[in-house]
């Protein structure tokens, strides 16, 4: 990981809720965290867990109903999208789909010159054809490729065409929101080593949304575990993968494929039924009503997320005698 270790993001009490009553859908529920400059922190979880909706929050493209997003100090989390303006080229997001992402209509040439005349960089044609040639170089494709329309690259082409529009603005953050899970396998490993590459060569800040925890063991320097909409556990990856604390990584872990022998079986059972509905979310511990080692009192205390080694961090109310508790955000 880079050197730097001041947070370029701080999250405190970060709250999405979708729909009006008295059953609200609780996407992303009162979770707090940092990322650090030049730190990729992962986020797992099963789908509907509000991954993607706190990444969509970081860089403001769904307002937060309650909490802070702390940018370089400054609080974004108020600000109208008229404010945001001047900041939206210090923040880019990799969607999942690279086809529905690019305009089929535009040439490649347009799609990426457009991200540069909205925040007036490369200003004149001879610095914008550079430009954009250069950035088809920095992500393995060739400078001609420009006249082409979307359709004519592979699937592996286009979220690289998607990378380059993010990195076209020299953003310091970026959102990668689940950007392998429309492509093939065999396709995958490209795109991961190319987002590694460019990580260390422009020491980029990157909050990366997965549910292959392959692919996040390999390129996440802390990872966080959400669960219905909170937080379960966060450590460093290396930590996470070989002592996961919470009984939701276990069980995530075991229903991981290892590829290495020696760590086959050495996590808990696998989960059992579904993710409750975030419009009714279990009482007490959310984690509850699937977890192997729930007690009573599961049902009537929620767990506050809290340091039970230095730089992990778990809500459960089982194991770790007096933890300290966290009082502002998980770093």
């Amino acid at each position: 990981m880079n050197d730097k270790t001041n947070p370029l993001i701080e999250v405190r009490g970060l709250r999405k809720y979708f729909g009006a009553g008295s059953h609200p859908v609780r996407a992303v529920d009162g979770v707090s965290f940092t990322i650090r400059e030049g730190e990729t922190l992962g986020i797992v979880g099963e789908s509907g867990s509000g991954k993607s909706t706190i990444g969509r929050m970081l860089i403001r493209l769904l307002d937060p109903n309650d909490g802070e997003i702390r940018f370089q100090g400054r609080d974004i989390a108020p600000l109208s999208q008229r404010q945001m303006r001047p900041l939206r080229s210090r923040m880019q997001i990799i969607f999942q789909d690279p086809y529905a992402s690019l305009n089929p209509r535009m040439r490649i040439r347009h799609i990426l010159g457009e991200a540069l005349d909205t925040h007036g960089l490369a200003q004149g044609k001879a610095r914008r054809q550079a430009r954009i040639a250069e950035l088809l170089d920095l992500v393995g494709l060739r400078p001609e490729y420009a006249d082409r329309y979307p359709h004519e690259f592979s699937g592996g082409q286009r979220q690289r065409i998607g990378v380059a529009r993010a990195l076209a603005v020299e953003p310091d953050f970026v959102v990668a929101d689940e950007p392998l899970s429309a492509l093939d396998v065999s396709i995958q490993a490209q795109v991961v080593n190319l987002l590694c590459e460019l990580k260390e060569r422009f020491g980029l800040t990157m909050l990366f949304i997965s549910h292959d925890l392959d692919v996040v063991e390999f390129l996440c320097d802390r990872v966080i575990v959400l669960y219905l909409g909170k937080i379960m556990e966060i450590a460093p990856t290396e930590t996470l993968y070989r002592q996961p604390r919470h009984p939701y990584t276990q069980a995530l872990l075991a229903a991981s494929p290892v590829p290495d022998p020696a760590r086959r079986g050495e996590h808990r059972p696998l989960l059992s039924g579904d993710i409750p509905s975030p419009a009714d979310p279990p009482s007490g511990c959310v984690f509850r009503t699937r977890c192997p080692r729930a007690r009573p009192e599961c049902a009537e205390t929620e767990p506050a997320l809290a340091e039970i080694a230095p730089g992990h961090w778990k809500a459960c109310l089982r194991d770790d005698p007096a933890p300290t508790v966290l009082q502002g955000i998980a770093s």
